[in-house]
């Protein structure tokens, strides 16, 4: 049984809005930075898998909705990104995406590991690894019918799809405690905000200030939509050429792009950094993640049988670890260094935008880290996806 689009997406704000009563009810949700949409998506996907347990029933929602959500939430990062401030986050941008491509390897060869010692097929190992955690749904969906037609793997899709799932889930809880262990470890300055880190739009919706306008927010709106519309033309232009890009990654392009030349060609009053901008961005990023969680079908995880289980706890303590032990020293063992911790363990087991959620859930409880939302979403969203295909076809020809 399928709930329709209009439907679900208004399930999911009574979703968000539930996350939010059960953070104010909950100290230990805030105390270790779990998101609002994670408590509360987690628990509706936990009623729907009771239901199905119970009464046979499976309930999935219409996610067209989703989507559109994850692109107004780049657009709007991109529309903040003042190319000075790329620039000066150029030497900690390369050091974050090759400590990115250290751990893709390691996760694989974690999974390929595990598998040999449970005495299962060393391909079974790399699909719960960056097939289906760093990569996610999308890789996992994408890379399983050649692992089951080319190599022999049986129920490779399943196997990939229901992993996915799985660190989806341990993602959304793995962010916030990293965060908190990190940051506790920081003197009390390193959490004081200074001029150009109160430009983080992550922090606007909790700033005071004057009320937004009707005419700000559909402003906001517009050239959110002019970014969508020029990132579609990206994507589109990208794909005639042979290549491929996730189109959230394309409309954050474009925000970026517009907002480094309009502004200076034509004086005209511009959302980047505004407290409508920030509003949009938080709603689209939080209704986006209640969807995700709510919509997991938790039924599907059963066919996962304990030695797949046990690798998937093993690759757990191996992302947690080396967020701790290898991120953080290399990022700075200061505070942004903790909120980009916080997002890579969202984003090593499961999604960019689990990701950006972690970092918002630190960020709105401690103080803002510009820097971290920018380079994040640039690894994670950009070079990943074409790394990660490499290495997992260097790592199919080697153990084929």
């Amino acid at each position: 049984m399928e709930i329709g689009a209009f439907a679900s997406f208004n399930i999911a704000i009574m979703v968000l809005a539930a996350g939010k009563l059960l953070h104010r009810r909950c100290p230990p949700l805030r105390a270790f930075n779990i998101p609002e949409p994670v408590a509360s998506g987690l628990l509706v996907s936990g009623v729907v898998g009771g239901l199905h347990a119970v009464s046979g029933l499976e309930l999935s929602f219409n996610l067209a909705v989703r989507d559109f959500l994850l692109l107004y939430f780049f657009a709007g990062i991109g529309l903040n990104a003042d190319i000075r401030t790329l620039r000066r986050g150029g030497w900690p941008l390369l050091i974050l995406l090759a400590a990115t491509l250290v751990y893709i390897v390691l996760q694989n060869l974690t999974g390929v590991a595990m598998a040999g010692l449970l005495g299962l097929d060393p391909l079974v190992g790399l699909l719960t690894g960056s097939v289906s955690l760093v990569g996610g749904h999308g890789t996992a969906i994408a890379w399983g019918p050649r692992f089951a037609e080319l190599h022999g793997v049986p129920s490779a899709v399943e196997i990939g799809t229901a992993s996915a799932t799985f660190g989806l889930i341990l993602s959304a809880l793995m962010g916030g405690p990293i965060a908190r262990i990190l940051i506790r470890r920081l003197p009390t300055p390193e959490l004081q905000p200074d001029a150009e880190a109160l430009r983080d739009p992550m922090a606007e919706t909790a700033r005071p200030g004057p009320p937004i306008t009707s005419f700000q927010l559909l402003a906001t709106l517009f050239w959110l939509n002019v970014s969508l519309g020029l990132g579609q033309l990206i994507h589109d232009g990208l794909e005639n050429l042979g290549r491929s890009l996730p189109l959230f990654v394309c409309a954050m392009f474009a925000g970026i792009l517009l907002t480094n030349t309009l502004p200076r060609l034509v004086p005209i009053p511009w959302p980047a950094h505004s407290k409508a901008l920030a509003v949009v961005s938080d709603v689209a990023l939080g209704v986006f993640l209640a969807m995700s969680l709510m919509s997991l079908q938790l039924w599907t995880l059963q066919g996962l049988g304990g030695p797949l289980l046990l690798i998937l706890a093993v690759q757990f303590l191996v992302a947690f670890a080396y967020a701790l032990l290898v991120v953080f020293r290399l990022m700075g063992r200061d505070y942004p260094a903790a909120v980009l911790c916080a997002g890579f363990g969202g984003f090593a087991l499961g999604a960019t935008p689990t990701a950006m959620a972690k970092m918002a859930a630190v960020t709105q409880r401690y103080a803002p880290a510009p820097k971290a939302f920018l380079m994040l979403p640039l690894v994670s969203g950009f070079f990943v996806d074409i790394s990660n295909s490499l290495i997992i076809q260097r790592f199919i020809t080697w153990l084929t």
